[in-house]
């Protein structure tokens, strides 16, 4: 994917100088004063359950071309990775290589490896950075997050996605869907799912990231800065997003709304139970996993809104105190031609790199692409809220599904929440 593209995606995430796939030889990563030895086995935990088998194919490209041994650790789905690395670092077992989002660095303030300077650096300008700790952040893939929708079961319900940019529009499709759920053999109008102990990170991350970014411009923060100046919400804003989740719960899954999980939602989807799924271009990687045409529409919980989120989501970084040496040599590697083959082609991950040829096979892209090159797209904002907001909005999230707040309380929630988070 070449840099033009790229360039406009990640535009509105550079906050922090943000941020797979030249050459496969492994400059700057032998020195052993760069910590450890590249030929060393490096340890890389990764948080992307769906991409684990293309992972696992990939350290064994990298042996093959390389004679180094990248072991891969696959954690996620419902498993936290930020708790589940916080766990690692107190016994003492920490990986060389992990994954972070932006606004996590300061966490790591300190631990994590420079890679100024590294090959791979000057083949993107999306790398993520840190004014103290300086290049910090490999970035894997870019990503985007709507509403996914199954375009074969829209077009027979005679319902255009292009005309879904207002509250209004999504009311009368959504309607028209669920008339006809048994013609279009159909479970629900929407897999959407507010369970906050497995799908917390989609509802307090993802979902609420669409009241911070719907509709903006790429490097518009209005909503992000008043969040983070002592968690101020815009109560107009939240009261209409508010209404639009009302409207998702109405027209969700009732099997998945409270109780489900990722695996049974996106496998709902897949399998064609869905005409909506609240996910990214992360939940369906390859055209072998669906019979049908994806595409992705806004969260346009007001007249207008006509943009889906993309940008990198979150960086590879390594720990300092681990084998340094083994993670430059396989980033300078992972930047290059082989590696793009099998993440782009095989993963379905969207290249940062500028130098790479692969297009993303993803069956996404297609979709991602068309708003990326309208401009039609917002920053990915919602990784630079205050770590570990999450795990306090999502609750808010799962309290609505379940009855227990409406559109008034939920905005009122939301505030109270939101302000003594930041408070404490």
């Amino acid at each position: 994917m070449k840099r033009k593209l790229l360039s406009i995606v990640l535009a509105g995430t550079m906050i922090l100088s943000l941020a797979a796939c030249g050459s496969s030889g492994a400059e700057g990563g032998s020195d052993s004063s760069s910590g450890g030895d590249a030929s060393q086995e490096v340890r890389l935990l990764n948080g992307k359950p769906e991409i684990d088998a293309q992972l696992q194919e990939l350290a064994k490209k990298y042996n093959e071309e390389t004679g180094n041994v990248l072991k891969v650790e696959t954690i996620g789905g419902d498993t936290n990775a930020a708790d589940e690395l916080k766990k690692m670092y107190q016994a003492d077992n920490m990986p060389d290589i992990f994954v972070i989002e932006a606004n996590q660095a300061a966490t790591w303030d300190g631990m994590l490896a420079d890679f100024s300077g590294e090959e791979w650096t000057n083949k993107t300008g999306f790398e993520l950075t840190d004014s103290k700790m300086g290049t910090i952040g490999f970035p894997y893939t870019v990503e985007a997050t709507a509403l996914a929708y199954n375009a074969d079961v829209l077009k027979a319900a005679g319902i255009d996605p292009a005309s879904l940019t207002s509250p209004s529009a999504y009311q009368t499709a959504f309607e028209t869907l669920d008339s006809k759920k048994d013609e279009l053999g159909i479970t629900a109008v929407l897999g959407w799912c507010a369970e906050p102990a497995n799908l917390g990170w989609s509802s307090g991350t993802h979902v609420f990231g669409q009241y911070l970014d719907a509709g903006l411009k790429a490097d518009d923060t209005t909503y992000l800065d008043l969040l983070n100046d002592g968690g101020k919400i815009d109560e107009n804003r939240m009261h209409a997003f508010a209404e639009f989740v009302g409207m998702m719960n109405q027209y969700s899954d009732p099997a998945l709304l409270v109780d489900g999980t990722y695996d049974q939602q996106v496998a709902g989807f897949k399998e064609g139970k869905y005409a909506f799924i609240t996910q990214g271009n992360w939940c369906v990687t390859s055209p072998d996993d669906v019979n049908f045409e994806c595409g992705f529409a806004p969260y346009a919980f007001e007249d207008g809104i006509d943009t889906i989120i993309a940008g990198p989501p979150s960086f590879w970084v390594a720990y300092s105190d681990g084998n340094v040496a083994g993670a430059k040599a396989f980033f300078n590697w992972c930047a290059g031609d082989s590696a793009q083959d099998i993440l782009v082609n095989k993963a379905g991950l969207v290249s940062p790199f500028d130098d790479c040829k692969y297009e993303a096979v993803n069956p996404f892209y297609k979709s991602m692409k068309s708003y990326i090159d309208a401009g039609k797209y917002s920053g990915w904002h919602t990784m630079l809220k205050k770590d570990g907001l999450q795990n306090v909005t999502c609750q808010v999230f799962a309290d609505y599904a379940q009855g227990k707040l409406n559109a008034d309380t939920f905005t009122s929630t939301m505030a109270q929440v939101i302000q003594s988070y930041y408070a404490n």
